[in-house]
């Protein structure tokens, strides 16, 4: 859930420290590498707009119209680094990493020219990055962690960003018309079934996992790879840190709840546990004692985690989380015989995942990376008068070979996916009434090829296909994707891509009626960007179409006959999105996102083809953050806007025709870095909804007419508009905290 904020906010702490931005932290707790050099073409000029990474990392840099770079690192050990520019062979030389940090500073590097060199300006539509060899993200973790009102939560930041809806309702991803099931995550390379928390209506659902539990957020609205597969709109694809810089133990205290964590580091093996507790009862008792909480939100997890380097280039991880959440509330509702007291929802889920990777380096260029995922799901529901017991497991296993250097002008992507799912369910319409028990099992095989290609200097493209097939449909699908990238100057390209996507349909209709086929969408993007080391603009034209979707009767959902999939629609629009980091303002990072939605859809119960309930024709968000270096403190501030959404009343003729009223926001944060007792320590302090803004999503209407031939109703509001939260986050770290100051970047 939203106001879950303990699991995340534990090692908010040291990810402030080892942050490159606004740090208050010593290099030595840090242990950061700080890499600078400069790359020349053959005849010893500057090759500006050059990309320079470390493999297997987030971390690189562009360089400037001098041809140099500037970066800092937390890996250590052995790892490739590579240049990559348009036009010029691809370069990639082993580079040890001292364990200790400090400066590095590295020979001239000399590029040669080629009219077939894989550059790192590929495929940019769609994905908020550069490209996938250079992995960067617009959203780091501490970015997450400072974004004010996103409580440190991955889901809630990225709504920040365009081609997002805000649906304050829900706290989840809708992206571009989509719904939330059409966004996929993944973390590691491997999907996740349940990515969010269980939630109740007027309490928003929470991403399960912390941000700093990752390297970056490569977050795609579109045209996204053909890795990726089962997502209609969208891909999360969330990439895990490798081995924590140092050992430390981690206290978090806040006003609603408490948390512990301890990290333990060897040379080649990390190690890590954490436990969270959160119970919003007493916070609710004394800020909102009017509100239908019959039990507050209320939430007990833990994780476990170990990396270990099994070579120069081998790297096994795994990660192992449980959570259990209840909440109960008494929900406005306009059927007479609920009207007074208002219908209790209960909500207990309990859920389990683990997450096994290993990569490796094989010869002749080659490299291995697979994994497996473990899930469980369990939910509890109880909407007066029904009892609903619900069971999900899946099992991801996955394999992908990739090859760098077969060509200077092409690269290989070769991948295998297989997925085994089992759901149950189990209803009781009234305690009394007779047991429905649905369920089905999947077994869904993929496989996929891509290629990064080098078309002509300043010319790169990707091609790539994904195949999937599906026992419980009985069908299969085959999904081309294409994008082109044409770079137009340092730091600027403009980007093309277009494709299919295909997705099952969701459990609640495969349940049902599993004879349905793959709902699919068709891509077209044109995106334009351009970046440098302080200033970002990106704006994108897209258009989705939309076909076979899945369709049922909302007056017979029990009967598999009025199931099918004849849904169709579309998504178009325009994103836009800057962002400034302390060039402007010397001391202020902001961005801003815009994002216009034009869509309509008819599929599930819809009587009509309309706009979808979750959509906005207009969604705005600025966000900010000001370092007061003196002070030690950061202030965060987000604004967010979303025009009027629909909703269907039946008070009045046509489908979906009403409008609420528009959605606004101010959310605000004060971080204080210090210390305590010699220990690296944050004060935080972060308030929601500051100004009281009552947002309405919608209205809930009774199933028959009054006496005047009226449907009553009420109005569908998040229960909890405003939440304040006060935290003490210790990092308790093996070494020294030294110096308390660090010049702005």
């Amino acid at each position: 859930m939203k106001t879950a904020l303990l699991a995340a906010l534990l090692t908010c702490a040291p990810a402030l420290a080892l942050a490159q931005s606004r740090p208050l932290a010593s290099p030595a707790a840090r242990a950061l590498t700080r890499l600078s050099g400069t790359v020349l073409d053959a005849a010893a000029r500057p090759l500006p707009g050059a990309n320079v990474f470390l493999k297997t990392t987030f971390d690189g840099a562009t360089t400037d119209s001098l041809g140099r770079f500037s970066f800092t690192t937390s890996a250590a050990g052995t790892l490739p680094l590579v240049i990559t520019l348009v036009g010029y062979e691809w370069q990639e030389t082993p580079l040890a990493l001292p364990a200790g940090g400090g400066p590095l500073a590295l020979p001239t590097c000399h590029l040669r020219a080629s009219r077939a060199a894989l550059g790192d300006v590929v495929v940019l539509a769609g994905a908020f990055e550069a490209s996938d060899a250079r992995r960067a993200a617009v959203l780091k973790p501490l970015d997450i962690l400072t974004t004010a009102g996103a409580n440190a939560d991955i889901a809630s930041a990225l709504t920040t960003l365009p081609g997002t809806t805000r649906v304050g309702e829900e706290g989840k991803l809708f992206v571009r018309g989509g719904a939330a099931s059409e966004t996929r995550t993944y973390l590691d390379g491997l999907p996740v079934a349940s990515p969010y928390g269980g939630a109740v209506s007027g309490v928003p659902a929470r991403g399960r996992f912390s941000p700093t539990l990752f390297k970056g957020t490569l977050f795609s609205t579109g045209g996204y790879s053909a890795e990726y597969g089962q997502a209609l709109s969208a891909v999360v694809s969330l990439n895990s840190i490798d081995l924590d810089p140092e050992t430390q133990t981690g206290i978090s205290l806040l006003s609603v709840g408490g948390a512990l964590s301890r990290t333990r580091r060897w040379e080649r093996t990390a190690a890590s546990a954490n436990v969270d507790y959160t119970n919003l009862t007493p916070y609710y008792g004394l800020t909102a004692p009017d509100q239908r909480w019959e039990q507050a939100p209320q939430r007990l997890g833990g994780a476990l985690r170990l990396a270990h380097r099994t070579g120069e280039t081998g790297m096994l991880k795994i990660y192992a989380t449980y959570a259990s959440q209840q909440v109960a509330t008494r929900q406005p509702d306009p059927e007479a015989a609920f009207a007074l007291a208002g219908r209790l929802t209960a909500l207990r889920n309990d859920n389990y995942y683990l997450n096994a990777t290993y990569r490796a380096a094989l010869r002749r260029g080659w490299s291995l990376n697979t994994g497996l995922a473990l899930g469980r799901e369990h939910n509890a529901v109880r909407p007066e008068p029904q009892l609903i017991d619900e069971t999900e497991q899946t099992a991801t296993a996955r394999l992908v070979l990739t090859n760098d250097s077969a060509s200077t002008w092409y690269n290989l992507k070769l991948g295998t996916e297989a997925t085994t799912q089992r759901y149950d369910l189990r209803y009781h319409a009234t305690p009394d009434a007779p047991v429905y028990t649905p369920g089905f099992a999947e077994q869904r095989t993929a496989g996929f090829g891509e290629s990064d290609l080098s078309l002509a200097p300043r010319l790169s493209g990707r091609v790539g296909v994904r195949g999937e097939y599906s026992a419980l449909l009985n069908r299969a699908n085959l999904a081309p994707r294409l994008a082109l990238a044409w770079q137009l100057g340092a730091g600027s390209q403009l980007s093309a891509a277009g494709g299919l996507f295909y997705q099952t349909p969701t459990n609640d209709l495969l349940r049902v009626q599993p004879a349905l086929g793959f709902e699919r969408a068709a891509h077209y993007i044109l995106s334009y960007q351009r970046s440098t080391a302080s200033r970002t603009l990106r704006a994108e034209l897209y258009y989705k179409d939309y076909q076979q979707l899945a369709r049922f009767d909302a007056y017979n959902v029990l009967d598999a006959s009025r199931y099918a999939s004849t849904g169709q629609g579309y998504a178009r629009g325009l994103d836009v999105f800057f962002r400034d980091r302390y060039q402007t303002f010397k001391k202020i990072d902001f961005w801003v996102s815009y994002g216009l939605l034009d869509t309509r859809r008819q599929a599930r119960a819809d009587l009509a083809g309309a706009v979808p309930t979750f959509a906005a024709t207009h969604s705005l968000s600025m966000v900010g953050k000001y370092w007061l270096g003196r002070l030690h403190t950061q202030l965060s501030g987000t604004l967010a806007y979303g025009s009027p959404r629909a909703y269907f009343d039946p008070n009045q003729p046509g489908y979906n025709q009403g409008r609420t009223p528009s959605f606004q926001s101010l959310d605000l944060s004060l971080s204080y870095l210090t210390h305590l007792a010699g220990q690296f320590t944050i004060v935080h302090l972060s308030a929601t909804n500051v100004l009281g803004r009552d947002n309405i999503f919608g209205y809930r209407y009774a199933t028959a007419p009054d006496a005047s031939g009226q449907y009553a109703a009420v109005p569908v509001r998040q229960l909890a508009p405003q939440l304040v939260v006060a935290a003490l986050l210790i990092s308790i770290n093996k070494k020294s905290p030294g110096d308390t100051s660090v010049a702005p970047d």
